[in-house]
């Protein structure tokens, strides 16, 4: 087995009723040859408090204290004060299986010109419920094309990436935050990372990813905008990649569009707003996307499990006998 040293950053901001799992799930990893870094992002509640008592408990932890700054300026501070070569990062609600680290270490050392590996996901509730699994998409090695179309990977706690990688791509773009458009972080990092480096790809649902109604993922408009600044940037750079980036604005669009009607239906219109000020074309393409979409899934959920998704879908809890969690010693 592998001695390198891994460091895992973990941002927290206000994460009282958290952290404390997605601690343990860190510490558990077979893989332990670790430092845990806790950026605490200027909490107001016992954040740094159960950090600390993880700290006292296991020397690999360590806590980072900064005023708020937002989760791209505290993932970025966690990785300049790492000391390893190899780093990953996990959001302070979100869960990690046992094995995660070990193998996505071993594919990332497999290939030498991969800078970035990632895993699937499960979505999970505040109960550890799973309300969904990622698309199993297999995307892997040159994939630059591909991830500018879509956002694959779906979340930030889903990656290993060499430090070369992550000095390449600058780190997370703080700068969406200071524009008021918070929420494409992840997936401007790994266009970043796609432009010089391979992608490796551990094929397993390793991930439980916090889906709450007040977290950041939840704010339509500002993702879109902050998608619509991501594909400004990587225009600039590569304007031969104009069609693939217009691809993704309108599958990433459509995609909150969908998801908005489904719990929110009154803030369509905002998101719709937004995508016409930057393509007045886009909004006919996301519309009939959405709608499109939307049957699809609508087809999918009756010849599997209708009742469940339909209950989930209007804010029930799963019938009982349907549900499923996310366990961190158990790779699905």
């Amino acid at each position: 087995m592998s001695t390198d040293l891994v460091s895992v950053v973990i941002p927290a901001y206000n994460a009282s009723a958290t952290l404390d799992e997605t601690l343990q799930s860190v510490r558990a990893q077979t893989y332990k040859t670790l430092e845990i870094l806790v950026v605490d992002d200027g909490s107001r509640d016992d954040t740094v408090a159960i950090a600390e008592r993880h700290a006292a408990a296991d020397p690999r932890v360590r806590v980072i204290q900064q005023e708020n700054a937002g989760v791209a300026a505290a993932r970025n501070r966690g990785w300049a004060e790492a000391r390893a070569d190899f780093l990953a990062f996990v959001d302070a609600d979100d869960l990690w299986h046992a094995t995660k680290i070990e193998r996505q270490l071993a594919a990332l050392k497999a290939d030498d010109g991969a800078g970035l590996a990632y895993c699937w996901y499960v979505a999970i509730d505040e109960n550890n419920v799973v309300i969904r699994k990622s698309v199993m998409c297999r995307c892997e090695g040159d994939v630059f094309d591909i991830v500018l179309t879509q956002n694959f990977i779906g979340n930030g706690s889903a990656v290993l990436v060499r430090r070369e990688a992550l000095e390449y791509a600058r780190g997370f773009e703080s700068g969406l935050r200071a524009a008021g458009a918070q929420g494409c972080e992840d997936h401007l990092f790994a266009c970043r990372v796609a432009e010089k480096y391979r992608f490796a790809l551990v094929p397993d649902h390793l991930v439980g990813y916090r889906q709450l109604p007040d977290n950041m993922s939840s704010d339509s408009t500002r993702m879109l905008r902050s998608w619509i600044l991501a594909t400004e940037e990587l225009k600039a750079r590569h304007p031969e990649k104009t069609a693939l980036l217009r691809a993704g604005l309108n599958n990433y669009a459509s995609w909150l569009v969908t998801a908005t009607l489904v719990r929110s239906p009154k803030r369509v219109l905002p998101i719709l707003a937004e995508a016409f000020a930057v393509d007045p074309t886009l909004v006919v393409s996301i519309l009939v996307s959405s709608l499109l979409t939307s049957l699809n899934l609508g087809a999918r959920y009756f010849k599997r499990d209708f009742k469940r998704a339909a209950r989930w879908m209007i804010g029930l809890p799963a019938p009982r006998g349907a549900v499923q969690y996310f366990v961190v010693g158990d790779g699905g």
